[in-house]
């Protein structure tokens, strides 16, 4: 009788680990699956955002004012009106330091990319023929 009673808690012991494992074998599966259920969120900066990180921070202008935004669409409102791209330029190297003609010309093209790029074609087809100016 004691060999029946051992061979009952036996396999007690062995459906408790047996049920353990498994539980643990889906917690682990569950666990797995979930991250993967819901895509990761990426999120992008506003033109206005990003456009003040590149010109402030990362590259140092000093604008006038210290209105990085309000120089960048004053640009856009150039180019909007018509102004060609050599007095564009011309402008942001007599307004904005630093003011060589890479720094400019940086500028200039992120302004339009970034705040009002309806305005890309424009910029460029007036730039089709720009010659810098002898330094």
């Amino acid at each position: 009788m004691s060999l029946h009673v051992c061979s009952k808690r036996g396999t007690r012991s062995l459906t408790r680990r047996t049920s353990l494992v498994a539980l643990l074998v889906a917690v682990a599966a569950v666990g797995g699956v979930a991250p993967r259920l819901a895509p990761r969120a990426h999120a992008v900066p506003g033109p206005e955002v990003e456009y003040v990180y590149n010109v402030v921070a990362r590259r140092h202008y000093n604008f006038p004012s210290n209105d990085a935004i309000g120089y960048g669409y004053g640009i856009c409102g150039k180019i909007t009106q018509g102004e060609g791209y050599a007095q564009v330029m011309s402008d942001t190297k007599r307004d904005v330091t630093p003011n060589d003609e890479f720094a400019a010309n940086y500028l200039v093209s992120y302004a339009v990319n970034l705040l009002c790029p309806d305005q890309i074609w424009q910029l460029r087809n007036s730039a089709a023929h720009y010659q810098p100016p002898a330094a």
